[in-house]
């Protein structure tokens, strides 16, 4: 079959490097636009494309095939700042695609050199990160690798045009050196959603109305997100391209940020998984099944339900109880919940929240309960062999035709074992409504709506929750699927956000 042709038409000649805080590190949405368009970015770019991210957790490099030896501009400038004592991973990231990426560590960055770099981020920039959370140190310290890596690849670019292209406000200072440095590199930086647009949104009921008044600096301050606002907001001045995803955004830019984008570009989607509508079907009865694994796990030692008469539905993202909507499909579930068992419905709808929380482990109950369940299998597989031999021996030499017993033809073991394995997993607890121990249980709004509202998976109710509160990948010990499965597997999703809709 002939290679298709790389569609480079619309793209400049020139190197290109994409970085953003979700590059192979998922936190939220933009990691999803990260991962999908990564094939046409591969497929599309007019000269050496690689994408830089944060190399935060070593579990990513399962996900990574080293490129070490390379010899490419990337790998050298990779090389260049392993000598100098960074740790700094290069690899292809092992998804469709297979784009390029060099990831830093910005946690190995020592305390004294953070603080230098800080400095000189408030006195050429202005913007001042004294008493920062750990999470901008770990931002401003990637910045700063980021903008080292930049430097080694304008020096060993040859005559090629460098263009770079940064997502979001976590990825987005070193625009602010490469201006000041006069470097020849093109910036373009998108932003997603503004970060005084998602308090803003949160705690102002009429949002967008009062755009147009709110004073960025006075509103950064009132909700402590000065470094935060200041980084963002002096990116959008300085960089060479400017872009974000919907109309909304481009109001908030105009008026919170002081710029206008220059272009609007909406996260797509790639039609093309969804053309084979057989395949499509086939894939959702496949993973649906999967699904139906873990709930049974999860629900049937408690109770059972049917099935072949139980709809899937979830939600995730970024933990923003109101923004994302968290709040409203909460109460149309309940509503939802006193309805079906008001009409004495024989359906049962089972809710995903899937988001990111802080926790200490999965809760041992839910482990526990997988782990019978795969008990159990292995005891009925154990038994489907020794009854399946046995019935073959049987129709071979009986001198009649009719179905033996087949009770007579499982051992005393399996019969006490299979015994055993269902009595120890039964129990007259409730399923759980959250996977997780969660480290602020007590606060936690979700579980707090759950409890006061008694939506807390009993029997008689017909809407039941699953509170997952970490991504749902195929390492997980309690789905074993990828999210593009799971969501393939569910019947709907539901994403009802408030502030950008579209982002």
């Amino acid at each position: 079959m002939p290679k298709k042709s790389r569609s480079t038409g619309l793209f400049p000649k020139a190197l290109l490097l994409e970085v953003a805080w979700e590059v192979c590190n998922q936190v939220g949405g933009i990691y999803t636009v990260i991962r999908s368009k990564a094939p046409a970015m591969t497929d599309r770019a007019n000269g050496p494309f690689c994408m830089v991210g944060p190399f935060l957790n070593k579990n990513i490099l399962a996900e990574l095939e080293p490129l070490d030896d390379s010899q490419d501009v990337f790998g050298q400038t990779a090389a260049v700042l392993r000598k100098r004592g960074y740790d700094v991973q290069y690899a292809e990231w092992l998804i469709t695609g297979k784009p390029r990426v060099v990831l830093l560590n910005p946690n190995a960055i020592e305390d004294k050199a953070l603080e230098v770099v800080k400095y000189l981020l408030w006195k050429n920039h202005g913007v001042n990160s004294d008493n920062a959370s750990p999470l901008i140190n770990q931002v401003i310290g990637f910045s700063y690798l980021t903008k080292l890596f930049i430097d080694e690849v304008v020096k060993l670019r040859g005559d090629q045009p460098i263009i770079a292209h940064f997502h979001e406000w976590m990825a987005a200072l070193p625009i602010l050196d490469i201006r000041r440095d006069n470097l020849p590199v093109k910036t373009v930086f998108t932003t997603h959603a503004t970060q005084l647009g998602r308090h803003l949104a949160i705690n102002s009921p009429f949002f967008y109305a009062h755009l147009p008044f709110f004073n960025h600096q006075d509103e950064s301050k009132k909700f402590g997100v000065v470094t935060e606002e200041a980084i963002e907001f002096r990116a959008a001045q300085m960089c060479d391209v400017m872009t974000t995803v919907s109309e909304v955004t481009a109001r908030e830019c105009k008026h919170l940020l002081k710029r206008k984008p220059d272009a609007i570009v909406p996260n797509g989607l790639n039609i093309q998984r969804f053309e084979a509508l057989h395949e499509f079907q086939n894939l959702h009865v496949q993973h649906k099944e999967d699904i139906h694994q873990f709930v049974m796990g999860h629900f049937f030692q408690s109770y059972t339900f049917d099935l072949d008469k139980t709809i899937y539905l979830f939600t995730s993202g970024r933990f923003e109880y109101k923004n994302k909507g968290f709040d409203l499909t909460l109460e149309a579930l309940w509503h939802l919940n006193e309805r079906l068992k008001r009409e004495k419905a024989d359906v049962t709808v089972v809710m995903f929240f899937v988001t990111k929380r802080d926790y200490y482990s999965i809760k041992p109950e839910a482990l526990q309960s997988r782990a019978m369940m795969e008990e159990i299998r292995q005891t009925c597989e154990a038994i489907q062999k020794q009854v399946g031999k046995e019935l073959f021996y049987a129709s071979t030499t009986r001198p009649d035709h009719r179905l033996p017993e087949l009770n007579d033809f499982v051992s005393d073991y399996w019969k006490l074992r299979y015994r055993r394995t269902i009595q120890s997993w039964k129990t007259n607890k409730l399923p759980l409504v959250v996977t997780h121990k969660l480290k602020e249980e007590d606060h936690d709004e979700i579980l707090s709506f759950l409890v006061r509202r008694n939506l807390m998976n009993r029997a008689e109710d017909k809407v039941k929750i699953v509170y997952h509160p970490d991504f749902i990948t195929s390492t997980s010990p309690l789905f074993g699927m990828d999210y593009s499965q799971f969501v393939r597997g569910c019947h709907l999703g539901i994403f009802p956000s408030y502030y950008e809709p579209w982002g």
